[in-house]
């Protein structure tokens, strides 16, 4: 990593963090570098028992009597990476470069959501700048289920103000976010082996944009397992199908970028769904002709193997088709109509010998409206005949009208830049909305560099917002 890069002690430490293995429920190597790096330097550092880390720095000469502030980022990261990417995400480094003014990853997420708000902390620890007493506190598995938030003890943080380092776009203050839902179905059969006569072909799908399920989800981006059901719906209204394997999709905040569906019909009937499969995909480009300019398909004979039973590939076919993505509704409030209020995000199919499971992930800022969406993905699938769980959910982060800590935000914003920032809600989740449950009176906001492409590999940073952003908390530390 260009070590001029600026300000350069905060991409001294992202470039450290890069370095160290962190995905999601496998983050023991960072919360040891946190603890070592909190230890070494003789400030107050504490693991609780989730595994979030927390290390307190004392006020800077002068601003004793200031207020303690948090400042929070998460320390895992989401995995994901291109199909021809050889890499060990427990094991082996991110490897970055500049391409301008972004910095960019090699066919792999780059880590910023979040480690460049990690970095920024960690720089504010290890530097000697203006601020009041601070609480740096680093959350652990916030990607895949929050668990450092949901498990952290309410006595853990005792500051009355929280700036979130885990937005994604500079000059934008974030005042309120989503709350989620994951639904879970799944299909359980014995495999059978296909009619005679049967002949087996696997559908690809490629390259496609992928992106982040709450922040992307309205920019018209394509989902490949959405894509792939509806080839396989046609065809169902057909002729008789089975399938043998369907997966795609990894994550269950990101929009599947590829997959593969493997399965079987009458050889009679092979070249005539070669033409369909053709014949879909050539409107597929046309539908995304402006989200999806890299979409690759495929279609190929494979070899025979045992195939779910017909109910079951009915079954499962049937409900992607039917299945809820992408918006359920805006927001009503005239102020935010722009804003998406509720939607839901079919993330992943996984096949194995003997099940098939879909996770999909529903998001509102508003909670009825979230067990609504919830509510119909579930019972879609019960409709189809898979066994259905869902999780507790996380709830919304509600604006405070009366934020002292954003009216700071807002007018050092503009005493640095000379402009009116922009104050938002987001529909994302953010871990502000558990802390907004378990502290009730804390004040807080979120802002960060802006970031495009995240949860995917093209996931990148503008690095001249970096330090913008750099530049912002700082003056607010001095200021609250």
């Amino acid at each position: 990593m260009n070590q001029c890069l600026s300000p350069a002690c905060v991409f001294e430490q992202f470039k450290k963090i890069n370095t160290i293995p962190r995905p999601s429920k496998h983050e023991e190597k960072i919360i040891a570098f946190l603890k070592d790096f909190g230890e070494q330097r003789r400030l107050e550092t504490v693991v609780d028992e989730v595994g979030n880390v927390l290390i307190r720095k004392p006020a800077s000469k002068g601003y004793e009597d200031k207020p303690t502030v948090i400042l929070q980022s998460h320390m895992d990261m989401v995995c994901e990476k291109l199909p021809s990417t050889i890499i060990d995400f427990t094991t082996d480094p991110i490897q970055t470069y500049i391409d301008g003014d972004w910095m960019k990853a090699r066919g792999t997420t780059l880590g910023a959501d979040d480690g460049i708000g990690c970095a920024m902390q960690l720089a504010i620890l290890a530097g000697d700048y203006e601020h009041g007493p601070l609480e740096c506190v680093f959350t652990r598995d916030e990607e895949t289920g929050l668990t450092g938030a949901m498990g952290m003890e309410s006595s853990f943080m005792t500051g009355d103000m929280l700036i979130n380092l885990d937005s994604e776009d500079e000059g934008q203050i974030f005042v309120s976010c989503a709350g989620g839902i994951t639904t879970t179905a799944t299909f359980v059969y014995k495999r059978e082996e296909a009619p005679k006569n049967f002949f087996f072909m696997k559908a690809t799908l490629q390259g496609l944009t992928g992106g982040h399920s709450g922040d992307d989800i309205n920019k018209k981006r394509a989902n490949a397992i959405k894509l792939l059901a509806r080839f396989l719906y046609s065809q169902q209204e057909k002729r008789d199908i089975r399938i043998a394997y369907f997966n795609s999709g990894r994550m269950h905040n990101a929009i599947p970028r590829d997959g593969e569906v493997v399965f079987a019909v009458p050889f009679a009937d092979k070249d005539n769904v070669m033409i369909d499969w053709n014949i879909i995909t050539s409107e597929y480009n046309d539908e995304f002709h402006v989200t999806e300019p890299g979409m690759q398909y495929r279609m190929e004979s494979c070899d025979a193997v045992p195939v779910m039973p017909k109910n079951t590939s009915d079954s499962l076919i049937r409900s992607l088709q039917a299945v809820d993505n992408g918006i359920y509704t805006m927001c009503q409030d005239e102020a935010i109509s722009w804003l998406v209020e509720t939607s839901s995000n079919v993330a992943s199919v996984k096949t194995t010998d003997t099940e098939t499971t879909i996770v999909a992930s529903q998001r509102s800022n508003v909670m009825s409206n979230l067990r609504n969406m919830a509510n119909t993905i579930k019972a879609c699938f019960q409709l189809a005949g898979a066994q259905v769980k869902q999780s507790d959910g996380y709830p919304a982060w509600k604006m405070n009208p009366d934020s002292h800590l954003t009216a700071v935000t807002v007018e050092t914003y503009k005493r640095l830049f000379g402009k009116e920032p922009q104050v938002l809600g987001i529909h994302a989740g953010l871990e502000c909305g558990l802390f907004s449950e378990r502290y009730p009176n804390l004040d807080m906001v979120s802002i960060g560099p802006t970031m495009r492409g995240v949860h995917s590999p093209d996931e990148k940073l503008l690095i001249p917002t970096v330090q913008m952003v750099w530049n912002h908390l700082l003056e607010i530390l001095k200021s609250v």
